[in-house]
């Protein structure tokens, strides 16, 4: 495949560090002019937007984080008039209340701008239909990947979540090259494609771009033998801008590429907030550099990761794929485990399904944990049973704490129609 490249993912990396700079260096103005929350902020910490004269000088700025967004909700952390927003999107607020993003003309221009660039990266060329299976609405992804995908010239089909039936018979008929959607949810669709009877190596897809979850090299493993599919991970958050803040290349396949020339990224010490150097795994940090409508500083995604050199995208560092999330990590008795760690388990165990749930309740004074993993529907008890003993070793072996394990039915667990909640939490106290 020939490799397509934009004026900015041609640039070397000193010429991409004087562009950031001077971007950067016009986003803590912005901010600091008209957005009460960073004026405040960078007073309290004796700092003005002048201050930044490097790169380097931002690890002095204070960070932004999400109860920030959420404590001045709706617009307080808005740099323009509301008369200057052209669209709002918004978190879904399960965990508090939303945290509202806005964007003027030009942020969704650069939005979609990126995005194409992100498709384009995944293998998706101009005539190409894609098949968006990304919630709509408030939710950034829908629309983000939307924009995006028409920016780059591609026909859309704008599914949407849900109705996986209709999903299926709408990739059968209109034969899409592309899928973008939720890596939990495409094996959603993989179960209904068995179900209906359709061979899903079959099918006019080519790529799928999965993101708003972290997810495992096993997963990708399994979508791609069994849709004969590249799939590619997209990284974006709606606190930074929505999808399209990172892309894996198909060519590579080997992380995610971040466009730098409109997003600065720093890893953390997720305890400390110190600066780690590049190839150290901490929590992933995001300066926008030219949002308009709400410009970012520092804001601290949660996201476990870390930063390497460009490959197929020399000018650009690449982020390993996110592992989990600061805020999703599960202490058991002093060990920390992660969904994903499970999820690797589990997907290479014989015998049991790609879908698992991770429930936690309290013994007494001791938590426990009880993975629930599906069972295939061709699997004997026997099978089952030792996939159970295989799951609870490799937990075992591989992060020193014990779990129980359940085997349940085929079809047993809720399955995913968007962002997957993994951990069930019943402990009280």
């Amino acid at each position: 495949m020939t490799v397509l490249l934009d004026a900015a993912e041609q640039l070397g990396r000193d010429e991409l560090g004087a562009l950031q700079l001077g971007r950067l260096r016009t986003t803590l103005r912005r901010a600091y002019e008209n957005v009460p929350f960073y004026r405040q902020s960078f007073d309290e910490a004796g700092l003005r937007p002048e201050d930044c004269r490097s790169l380097a000088d931002l690890a002095r700025f204070p960070f932004t984080v999400k109860t920030d967004l959420r404590d001045h909700y709706p617009f307080g952390m808005f740099a323009v008039p509301e008369s200057d927003i052209r669209r709002i999107h918004a978190s879904s607020g399960t965990t508090g209340r939303p945290t509202v993003v806005g964007y003027t003309e030009r942020d969704l221009d650069m939005w979609a701008d990126v995005v194409a660039r992100s498709i384009r990266a995944a293998g998706g060329r101009p005539g190409h239909k894609v098949h968006v299976a990304y919630g709509y609405g408030l939710f950034t992804g829908g629309l983000g990947a939307h924009y995006g995908a028409e920016r780059l010239g591609c026909t859309v089909i704008p599914a949407s979540g849900g109705m996986t039936a209709r999903q299926v018979q709408l990739i059968q008929d209109f034969r899409p090259e592309i899928v973008m959607v939720t890596p939990s949810y495409m094996l959603t669709l993989l179960d209904e494609f068995e179900r209906q009877g359709v061979d899903p190596r079959t099918t006019s897809l080519r790529a799928g771009i999965f993101g708003a979850e972290p997810w495992t090299e096993e997963m990708r493993r399994e979508i791609e033998e069994r849709f004969a599919i590249d799939a590619v991970d997209i990284y974006g958050l709606s606190e930074v801008i929505g999808p399209g803040v990172a892309q894996e290349c198909v060519e590579t396949k080997d992380g995610l590429h971040i466009w730098e020339d409109h997003f600065y990224p720093e890893v953390v010490d997720p305890v400390t907030g110190e600066v780690l150097p590049d190839g150290e795994r901490g929590e992933l940090v995001f300066t926008s550099l030219t949002k308009e409508a709400m410009p970012v500083v520092r804001y601290r995604t949660r996201d476990l990761t870390r930063l390497l050199p460009g490959t197929a995208r020399p000018g650009f560092r690449r982020m390993e794929k996110v592992t989990g999330r600061s805020d999703d990590m599960v202490v058991l008795r002093g060990v920390n485990l992660f969904p994903t760690q499970i999820e690797e388990i589990v997907l290479r165990t014989p015998g049991v399904a790609p879908h698992f749930q991770l429930r936690l309740t309290r013994e007494g004074r001791m938590d426990h944990l009880t993975v629930r993993a599906e069972a295939r529907a061709e699997s004997t008890g026997e099978q089952r049973a030792a996939a159970s003993a295989s799951i609870a070793a490799a937990v075992k072996d591989g992060a020193g704490v014990s779990v129980g394990v359940e085997i349940v039915a085929p079809g047993t667990l809720e399955r995913s129609v968007g962002k997957l909640r993994r951990i069930e939490d019943l402990r009280t106290g």
